[in-house]
């Protein structure tokens, strides 16, 4: 065990208004769409994690020039063919999104490069991304197992395909759609279910004609991104802790403020409401093609509920924190059809399992998913401590548990919260949960 540890005192409830950092997922597309684009693109809202800057390392070393304009990411785009070749392999740190999606961009460049990251990242699969666009004529060369560091050739002539998905995934569609820019033809993807359409929202955004049918997405190859500013909402799967978190302990009364509510990821919210939870939707609007609204929930009783389908997509990077909630409600709730957890930064069917058994909650583990027994009243949770396994979303969610704990629950290896919500230990304590950062001896 190394790094920093949370030490978080039971009890308590979260109150108050919050800012939820930027999205994950748009900082990234914005980086990437910006720096292909033509002309100055201005992003409000970036996300200042360690994620999305290892993308913005990566486009500065292909000559992409950046500045802040106060708060303001300015980004000077090279066009889609004028990246220019990195003097060193491209470090993507703990991003598999950065990874997936560069994939398809580097693809098409007319140089070689080498995408690699740190222990977790080399662990997680590239074969889904590296099949498809070895269909279209890219040479990928990859560590057993189809695992980073994968060494990309130029100069290869890409050829449209109709590709169907093995599962849905916004990391697959997204990186064969960039790869489709750089093709002869039409790219055209189709998925076995719903997933986050970020990148077809932003691609159009920035001038790209996009065509949607049903589960299936096309571009044409050789369009040309027009520079555009870009303002990021806040990050639901970063406000489903607090969401989870005011849920679940009585007298919280919370509101997170212009957070994205986009169809495709909305699950989180969508599993609350069918748990029962008392959770409002205000002030809907629009940002940058995105839509958004302010968050109010208060703590009171949840149902237990079965997520399975679709709202396992919906909600996967939420299932850590939707655990903890199910852990406090009445009844039994079973996830099924949630095998991708086993392939996160960490295997967090597993993770979140041993840390529930190891806080006396009654679950099981199953191939695909989790049953688990919850407590609605009084601790939930006993006290004890938790290993996050170096993945920043079973730090979070274990966090949150507190509130609901008889003892005080650590967390150790809390490092990598950093890689997407910067500032949570300081928003969690402003909110009211009496969290603790020590530097945890070697």
């Amino acid at each position: 065990m190394s790094g920093r540890r949370f030490d978080v005192a039971p009890g308590g409830q979260l109150n108050g208004s919050l800012c939820m950092p930027g999205d994950k997922s748009v900082s990234h597309r914005a980086i990437m769409f910006a720096g292909l684009a033509e002309g100055t693109s201005r992003i409000t809202g970036f996300l200042e994690s360690a994620d999305c800057l290892a993308t913005l390392s990566a486009f500065e070393a292909m000559g992409v020039t950046h500045h802040l304009d106060g708060a303001v990411r300015v980004i000077e785009g090279r066009g889609l063919k004028g990246l220019t070749p990195p003097e060193a392999a491209l470090d993507l740190g703990n991003s598999g999104t950065s990874m997936r999606l560069l994939c398809g961009i580097m693809a098409g460049q007319a140089f070689d490069s080498t995408l690699t990251g740190d222990a977790s990242l080399s662990r997680r699969p590239m074969q889904r991304v590296i099949e498809p666009l070895s269909r279209m004529g890219a040479v990928i060369a990859s560590a057993d197992g189809g695992r980073s560091p994968l060494h990309i050739s130029g100069g290869r002539r890409l050829s449209s395909i109709e590709y169907t998905a093995p599962v849905a995934s916004a990391q697959i569609k997204s990186c064969v759609l960039l790869a489709g820019l750089y093709a002869h033809g039409t790219t055209r993807v189709h998925e076995p279910g719903v997933s986050r359409d970020h990148t077809e929202r932003m691609l159009a955004g920035f001038g790209v004609n996009v065509e949607r049918q049903g589960p299936s997405v096309s571009v044409a190859g050789g369009q040309q991104l027009m520079a555009t500013d870009v303002s990021v909402p806040a990050d639901l799967s970063s406000a489903a802790f607090f969401l989870v978190g005011a849920a679940i302990s009585p007298g919280s009364d919370l509101v997170l403020e212009a957070v994205g509510i986009n169809p495709t990821r909305r699950g989180v919210i969508d599993v609350l409401q069918a748990m029962q939870a008392d959770i409002r939707l205000e002030n809907e609007r629009q940002a940058a093609g995105e839509p958004v609204a302010d968050i109010h929930i208060r703590g009171g009783g949840l149902q237990a509920t079965d997520i399975g389908g679709d709202l396992v997509e919906l909600a996967i990077d939420e299932c850590p924190a939707l655990f903890i909630a199910a852990a406090c409600a009445q009844g039994v709730s079973r996830v099924t059809g949630a095998g991708e957890l086993r392939v996160k930064e960490c295997d967090r069917l597993a993770v979140m399992a041993e840390g529930l058994h190891r806080l006396g909650v009654n679950c099981q583990e199953t191939e695909d998913g989790i049953v688990i027994h919850g407590r609605p009243t009084g601790a939930a949770f006993t006290g004890g401590a938790i290993a996050s396994h170096e993945d920043h979303r079973i730090a979070m969610a274990f966090a949150m548990a507190a509130l609901r704990a008889d003892a005080p629950i650590s967390i150790d290896d809390c490092d990598y919260v950093a890689t997407s919500f910067p500032n949570f230990v300081a928003l969690a304590e402003q909110a009211g949960l009496r969290i603790r950062v020590t530097e945890a001896e070697g």
